[in-house]
C-alpha cells in the first residue's frame, strides 16, 4: 500500500519498464494514485496491516493462477488446473463456449507503450470476440470497477495508431463464490478472507432476513461477469489526470531517474 525507495534504480524496477533503453513509468502504478475507498475499508478491517498484507498477498497469488490458466485456454492449451481456482476456471470454460474467441501468443501479456505520452504496460490479450478486435483485461476482483476504465484506456490509446483496427474493450471478471441455498447470499473466500454479500440482482429476499439466516452453502461455484466498454477517450482524459497528479507526487524521484 505504502511505497519507499532507497535508490533511483529501486524507483525504476518498481514503478515501471525499460524498452529500447527508455524507461516509463508503468500504468498500473498510475492509475494506483487514485483513492480506493473500498480497499481502505478492508485495511481497516482487518486486525493489523501485517494480516491485511498476508491476504492481499494470497489472493494475489490466487488471481495469478486465475490468469495463467485463462491465457493459456484462450491460446487452444489444456493447463493443468490448481485445485484451489477449478471452480472459477469450470465457469470461464463454459462462458468461452459461448464466445468466438480468438487471439494468438503475440496478443497475450503483450507489453506496449505510448512514446509520446511516456507511459508503458502489460496487456492481458488482444482478441476477436465475436467479430470485434479489442483489448481483453481479466480481472479476479469481486466486480468490475470503473477504476479498471483507466487501465484499459491507457492501453487503447497506446495501440489505436499500430492496430487501426482497433475497435473496443472488455473487461473479464473471473471469481469463485458459494450460494445460501435458504436465502440467495453470497460467500467469497479469496485470499483466506471470509466475505459475505446480502445483496442480490433479482431481489427476492430482505437483507434483514439474510443477515439473520443460518446460512446452508453450496459447493464452489465459478462466477463471470463481462462487459464492453467501447468508448475510451473519456477515460483516456482521466487517466492522463491521474498521471499528472502521479508525477506531482513522485516528482523527486521522477528527477533523479531523467523522467522530468
Amino acid at each position: 500500500m505504502f511505497d519507499y525507495y532507497s535508490t533511483p534504480e529501486g524507483f525504476k524496477e518498481a514503478n515501471g519498464y525499460i524498452i529500447d533503453g527508455i524507461w516509463y513509468p508503468r500504468v498500473t502504478k498510475i492509475v494506483s494514485i487514485k483513492a480506493k475507498p473500498a480497499l481502505y475499508r478492508f485495511y481497516a478491517e482487518q486486525e493489523s496491516f501485517k494480516a491485511s498484507q498476508k491476504i492481499t498477498e494470497q489472493s494475489a497469488a490466487e488471481g495469478t493462477l486465475v490468469h495463467e490458466a485463462a491465457e493459456a485456454i484462450l491460446l487452444g492449451q489444456n493447463p493443468e488446473v490448481d485445485e484451489t481456482i477449478k471452480p472459477a476456471i469450470k465457469a470461464f470454460r463454459k462462458f468461452i463456449e459461448t464466445k468466438n474467441i480468438q487471439t494468438s501468443p503475440e496478443y497475450v501479456e503483450r507489453q506496449i507503450f505510448h512514446h509520446g505520452h511516456r507511459y508503458a504496460g502489460t496487456i492481458d490479450v488482444m482478441a476477436l470476440i465475436d467479430g470485434k478486435f479489442g483489448v481483453l483485461d481479466i480481472k479476479t476482483s469481486q466486480g468490475i470497477y470503473r477504476d479498471y476504465n483507466l487501465q484499459t484506456a491507457a492501453y487503447m490509446a497506446a495501440l489505436k495508431d499500430q492496430f487501426q483496427h482497433l475497435q473496443t474493450r472488455w473487461i473479464l471478471k473471473i471469481d469463485q463464490i458459494q450460494r445460501c441455498l435458504k436465502c440467495g447470499a453470497t460467500r467469497r473466500t479469496k485470499g483466506g478472507r471470509e466475505k459475505i454479500s446480502f445483496w442480490r440482482k433479482n431481489g427476492g429476499f430482505s437483507k434483514e432476513k439474510m443477515k439473520v439466516c443460518e446460512h446452508d452453502w453450496s459447493e464452489v461455484e465459478g462466477d463471470i461477469e463481462f462487459q464492453e466498454f467501447p468508448y475510451w477517450q473519456n477515460d483516456f482524459e482521466a487517466f492522463l489526470g491521474a498521471k499528472r497528479l502521479w508525477e506531482w507526487e513522485n516528482e523527486v524521484w521522477l528527477k533523479k531517474v531523467g523522467y522530468l
